[in-house]
């Protein structure tokens, strides 16, 4: 089975791995895209060197397609960074917090692939006006960045799909065969997962991260920074709570967020999850993770197929 996005990017399977800070790195990303998905490096964390030795890194990891994220809110000179994906034949970009009109003409000036994240049928039509080749239509549901008033995956897909003959990216509450099934039904071609990536073997993340989520319910995040930017769905915890809850800033204090990623301290920073993280009961490796979503994906389709059909006829 084909669709848009397995034919524009020269992937096997049309899942995308989600551009998370300090984790969508070489390591994460490789993995993904030589399962057959497209993996993505980030650029949120800031660490620009940093970064560009990580896409280095992927010119040796893998032979495969894969991506960068342009984060336009956390990058100071996101302009340079559009020089140096094209010096380094980067084919496909998403860019993201920020506006699509900034960078997009320049990106596909230089011959790129440009997605832009949006979170709202209004950031769908800014993106379009601005020739992007496709969309990440990313619900409230999923961790990490949000619009804290954003509505779900399954509102946004069906109604930007039906008002732009783009391609569309679905974001948010993707875990598995029957998810995925789901957006591709309300009009995505393919799909993006995070939580589900942090929870993966090839995740550099503290175990104890991942267990969090394995160990979490549906109801287990919160959403913080709902009256500053940038509101964030987290996973919940005292200290997060207690931020949301007495509506407090929370910062993204760089220490306290190592000190959770890599340090395995649940109450030091803040550690993004999506509401997801409810379907995710074990940590399992990302070639795994993507050939079983795809299979049952197709296996969930052809099913519906059939019985629609049987209905006609009968």
């Amino acid at each position: 089975m084909k669709t848009r996005i397995t034919e524009m990017l020269g992937i096997e399977i049309p899942i995308v791995q989600a551009p998370m800070g300090w984790i969508a790195r070489s390591q994460l990303a490789s993995a993904v895209s030589a399962a057959g998905g497209l993996g993505i490096i980030e650029t949120s964390s800031g660490e620009l060197d940093v970064i560009k030795a990580e896409i280095a890194a992927m010119r040796e990891l893998t032979d495969r397609p894969f991506g960068v994220n342009l984060a336009q809110l956390f990058i100071r000179d996101p302009l340079s960074m559009v020089d140096f994906v094209s010096e380094n034949d980067i084919g496909f970009v998403t860019t993201s917090a920020g506006d699509p009109a900034v960078l997009v003409p320049r990106l596909k000036d230089a011959g790129i692939t440009v997605f832009h994240v949006v979170p709202t049928v209004r950031g769908a039509e800014k993106a379009v006006e601005a020739g992007v080749d496709g969309l990440v239509v990313e619900g409230a549901e999923g961790g990490g960045f949000k619009n804290a008033d954003g509505a779900s995956t399954m509102v946004l897909v069906p109604e930007i799909a039906a008002r732009f003959d783009v391609p569309i990216i679905a974001a948010g509450g993707i875990v598995d065969g029957p998810s995925m099934a789901a957006a591709l039904a309300l009009g995505a071609d393919g799909v993006q997962m995070g939580t589900r990536m942090v929870a993966s073997i090839e995740s550099p993340i503290h175990d104890n991260w991942k267990q969090a989520i394995v160990s979490g319910r549906e109801v287990d995040t919160v959403m913080v920074n709902r009256q500053h930017r940038p509101a964030m769905r987290v996973l919940a915890t005292d200290r997060t709570r207690e931020l949301d809850q007495n509506g407090e800033a929370a910062t993204l204090d760089i220490e306290a967020m190592m000190g959770t990623y890599f340090g395995g301290d649940m109450n030091s920073g803040l550690a993004m999850s999506g509401q997801v993280q409810g379907r995710i009961h074990s940590v399992r490796p990302v070639a795994e993770v993507l050939r079983s979503t795809w299979d049952d994906c197709q296996r969930v389709l052809r099913r519906l197929g059939a019985d629609a059909g049987d209905a006609v006829d009968g």
